[in-house]
């Protein structure tokens, strides 16, 4: 399942893991997957820093210095509130997680489809910018076929389009059979904080 672009918020998108793939020794990484019969679930955080370099209020558009050293160019949406709260040198914090939860319904009677949500919580007027936003993707599948010796499901979508799942889990396959429906949810979450400067060092 591909990703869904989330809703802008300040440098969501300078500080997402995909922006500072190159800078990932200054990324905090961390992870976790479990399991259950019928069920799978992975979730991953990263957090990562940045300042900021210079602000153009004209074109709203904000450069955030990586620990690299590397600049990233960021435009800030309309959506975004107190953009004149931001000054150069304010340190930026995101933290970005995101999960993927598979699970299998027996003799499953949903809708098979795609649904997706999206919601922003924005920072207050006069605060200092900054806010959470939640993106969550769900998609519900019928098993088609199942091949034991291949370790391998076959699922379709509402499209009529199927897929191949590798199950390795011999236990975990002997759970699915043909007329069950496999449900995956996709969720992505990034907080972002802004943090003032700190006063110039006296000479």
């Amino acid at each position: 399942m591909r990703p869904t672009p989330i809703v802008a918020i300040i440098v969501a998108a300078a500080l997402a893991p995909l922006a500072i793939a190159q800078d990932k020794k200054n990324m905090d990484v961390s992870g976790a997957v479990a399991t259950a019969p019928g069920q799978a679930k992975a979730v991953a955080l990263v957090t990562a820093t940045g300042t900021i370099d210079s602000i153009d209020a004209a074109t709203r558009t904000i450069k955030i210095k990586l620990p690299s050293g590397a600049l990233r160019e960021v435009e800030v949406g309309d959506e975004v509130r107190n953009f004149d709260q931001l000054k150069v040198g304010d340190k930026v914090k995101a933290k970005y997680v995101e999960s993927l939860t598979i699970e299998l319904k027996k003799d499953g009677k949903q809708v098979v489809g795609r649904t997706e949500s999206t919601s922003l919580d924005r920072a207050q007027p006069g605060a200092k910018p900054g806010g959470v936003a939640k993106h969550e993707v769900t998609v519900v599948a019928d098993v088609v076929n199942v091949d034991a010796k291949k370790h391998l499901v076959q699922v379709k979508n509402e499209h009529g389009e199927t897929v191949d799942l590798n199950v390795k889990d011999p236990e975990q396959l002997k759970l699915v059979k043909k007329g069950d429906q496999v449900q995956a949810t996709y969720t992505v979450a990034l907080a972002v904080a802004v943090e003032p400067a700190g006063a110039p060092a006296k000479k």
